[in-house]
């Protein structure tokens, strides 16, 4: 199937991948191999990235059983199939780890993609530790999860500023667009604050926000126009934290460990956080396979997770100059 054939599905993600041939073994039973399918892998080879290596963007859409290359992705064939092979524990000789997942891009030629969850430096030597199949959706879904951070300041129907910690399930929180709504579910994780988990923190008043807002890097932040600043021909708009980051006032904090929290709705909602809008956890197909069982089976029964919701016009990565985008989307909304 050519990228002409291929139906112009938007994708739904854009992964940060390296190519197998970028990863490849300098000791042990699969010595100059790249990385191959975890069958083929043998614990204990350590691994290389290769010098000057910038990887490549694998855009993909579909749940995390049956991903498809997006007709617009950097890398890969339109359409083909693109499996979970594995999440897969390398070793530095320090003794620091890191988690990548193996990605399997099915067809007559395979493709095999490296998505590290963690900064990998080229150069540096890493040991294959661990391979674990069943381990890959779960987090695949983790590191889509919209999530907060300890501390962070939720508005309560009643006004009350609360930190989400403190949040349980039917707690009735303000949203945007149906009024008071109960929590139907509150996730906690604790993960390493690096590559796809280090979180964004959004000084105090960057976007006339009361106190400073940490979150996840795809977190999405509702802005509402007074004037078009940004030329999106519309007055709402979702932009992920991470896009906003400039080094000034909105930055990336990595290092140590970070616990985050996610609220779950019956639907999609925008709630209030240190005072201004942010969407609440959305069950789209790659978020789903992280929520306990008991929970993905209420959501099917009311069919909150059927449909992705976007509110408005989502800001696609390279659309805003993040060093003028803060400033402008403040001035617009103010």
């Amino acid at each position: 199937m050519t990228q002409d054939d291929y139906p112009r599905t938007t994708a739904t993600q854009s992964l940060p991948v390296f190519p197998a041939a970028e990863f490849t073994a300098v000791e042990g039973a699969s010595l100059g191999d790249p990385l191959g399918v975890a069958a083929d892998l043998v614990l204990g080879d350590v691994y290389r990235l290769a010098s000057g290596a910038s990887g490549t963007r694998l855009a993909v859409h579909g749940p995390p059983e049956a991903l498809r290359v997006a007709f617009d992705s950097p890398s890969g064939v339109p359409g083909a199939a693109v499996r979970l092979d594995a999440c897969a524990t390398f070793m530095s000789p320090d003794g620091g780890t890191f988690e990548a997942l193996i990605l399997v891009e099915d067809g007559r030629q395979p493709r095999v993609y490296l998505f590290p969850l963690a900064p990998v430096a080229p150069r540096q030597a890493y040991a294959l530790v661990t391979l674990d199949p069943r381990a890959a959706p779960r987090r695949f879904a983790e590191a889509g999860c919209v999530s907060f951070t300890r501390g962070t300041r939720i508005t309560l129907a009643t006004g009350q500023q609360v930190p989400v910690e403190e949040i349980a399930v039917r707690d009735k929180v303000l949203t945007r667009d149906h009024g008071p709504c109960p929590v139907r579910w509150v996730g906690r994780q604790t993960v390493r604050a690096s590559g796809a988990f280090a979180p964004i923190r959004i000084r105090a008043g960057a976007l006339n926000n009361e106190a400073d807002l940490i979150v996840s890097p795809d977190h999405r932040l509702f802005v509402y126009q007074r004037r078009d600043a940004v030329k999106a021909g519309r007055s709402e708009l979702l932009v992920k934290a991470k896009y906003l980051v400039n080094g000034d006032n909105v930055t990336r904090t990595a290092g140590g460990f970070v616990e985050y929290f996610q609220l779950l709705f019956d639907a999609h909602e925008i709630i209030y956080a240190e005072g201004i809008a942010a969407e609440s956890l959305m069950v789209d197909t790659r978020v789903r396979p992280a929520l306990p069982d008991a929970v993905r089976a209420q959501l099917h029964s009311v069919g909150s997770d059927a449909t992705r919701r976007d509110l408005g016009f989502e800001i696609r990565a390279g659309s805003l100059d993040a060093a003028d985008a803060v400033k402008l989307l403040r001035q617009a909304s103010s």
